[in-house]
């Protein structure tokens, strides 16, 4: 393995975190449906807990979690322009409008996050030692969190547009009714959403 390239991916994957408090906070200014309003509070105390996380994975590398790299950088513009682009929604005073963009920007961040911890758990598999155990340990603590925050978020964003055409959505979606926490889930619960209108 290519040891400079597995912490580009844990300072990656920290600041990925980090942008994701950014962008919770912001989304739930966001949000007017209180069932997804509860949902991203949840899953911002869970993400304000993976910036811990990954923070210990860093140090426990003898690494500094504070140091900057290109891509790195390039992750923090990404999510402050997320953020930018829900304070946009906001200021055009249309509450749905502001709640859809918001579930939009959530899906594109989580995407990068999963994509993340998905790496994590292909360089546990290959770290020996400690190294292994604990991004091993780490990945098993956040996958079924990370799984839920990208499928659940999807659906909620999917119904939310069918509900701005004027068509008839499901609110909650299917994937969060049937808590969801695969692909595979989400493909099911998404193919099912037309028995339950």
């Amino acid at each position: 393995m290519k040891q400079s390239q597995v912490q580009e991916l844990l300072y990656q994957a920290l600041e990925t975190e980090l942008g994701g408090v950014q962008i919770y906070t912001t989304a739930l200014r966001c949000v007017i449906n209180e069932d997804l309003k509860e949902e991203w509070e949840k899953y911002l105390e869970q993400t304000q807990n993976h910036v811990q996380i990954v923070q210990e994975i860093i140090e426990s590398q003898g690494l500094d979690p504070e140091t900057e790299t290109p891509g790195r950088q390039v992750v923090r513009h990404i999510g402050e322009s997320l953020v930018n682009a829900m304070e946009l929604a906001l200021q055009s005073g249309e509450p749905a409008a502001a709640q859809l963009v918001a579930a939009e920007c959530i899906v594109l961040a989580e995407t990068k996050d999963h994509l993340n911890w998905e790496l994590i758990s292909e360089v546990a598999k290959k770290a020996k030692g400690e190294e292994g155990k604990t991004l091993k340990k780490a990945h098993e603590q956040v996958e079924n969190e990370e799984d839920e925050h990208l499928y659940h978020t999807a659906g909620w964003t999917r119904e939310l547009w069918i509900e701005s055409l004027g068509m008839p959505a499901v609110l909650p979606p299917p994937e969060e009714v049937k808590e969801v926490e695969t692909a595979i889930g989400a493909a099911r619960a998404k193919h099912a959403r037309t028995s339950m209108l």
